[in-house]
């Protein structure tokens, strides 16, 4: 491990697609040169918010998806992006799902940047529809064209291991043995790298819907 680098218990997370991003923003002002792309790894949203589950997992690949559904073969670009959040930001885990959406597609909510001489703004391209709720249900939008994509996330479509309740139960309390902690461990990371790694096998997990 090099110096300075975060060491992870899952190496799995090594495995997990990148997201590449251009962000003009950041050409402007000279964080990056001219078309050179930003790289996200999951590993940066499980930075952000602190741990890795099965909500912080599932808004990195429903970005991920929706971003290729959106682009295909072409980059994304960062800033350019609209997102709507079907629910309120208390509403299951909308709050921290959206927090990774922000740090990679680059659109925040009001507290967001205001940009540079009418350009470049991200404020408000991340929004809550509060009275229309839907389950896990995320619309992506590319603002140069307008075509949207809606992400409908179901975890409930992966299997859930009897064991589940019983050793995150002691770990949470601390009375787990090192080896009940090491099994929920497996159980819980193992779910997150089925959303990640093993979507395909399990039918629904995903539902993608072309809008317009």
């Amino acid at each position: 491990m090099s110096k300075g680098q975060s060491r992870w218990k899952q190496d799995f997370f090594a495995e997990v697609e990148e997201i590449r991003l251009k962000d003009p923003l950041s050409y402007i002002l000279g964080a990056m040169d001219d078309g050179e792309e930003m790289v996200f790894c999951y590993t940066d949203a499980v930075k952000m918010a602190g741990h890795s589950c099965a909500a912080v997992s599932g808004a990195y690949k429903v970005t991920l998806e929706a971003l290729k559904s959106l682009y295909g073969d072409d980059t994304p670009v960062r800033g350019d992006i609209k997102v709507t959040i079907k629910g309120k930001p208390t509403d299951l885990a909308y709050g921290p799902m959206s927090q990774v959406i922000s740090l990679i597609t680059g659109a925040a909510p009001e507290t967001g940047f205001h940009g540079l001489g009418g350009r470049y703004g991200r404020y408000n391209l991340l929004n809550f529809d509060e009275d229309n709720f839907e389950f896990n249900t995320f619309i992506f939008e590319r603002i140069d064209t307008g075509k949207k994509v809606k992400v409908v996330y179901n975890p409930q479509a992966l299997p859930e291991s009897p064991r589940m309740g019983e050793v995150a139960g002691a770990t949470m309390s601390g009375s787990a043995s090192e080896a009940e902690r090491e099994e929920f461990f497996s159980l819980w990371q193992g779910k997150v790298k089925k959303i990640l790694l093993e979507s395909d096998d399990y039918p629904g997990l995903l539902e993608i819907t072309e809008l317009s």
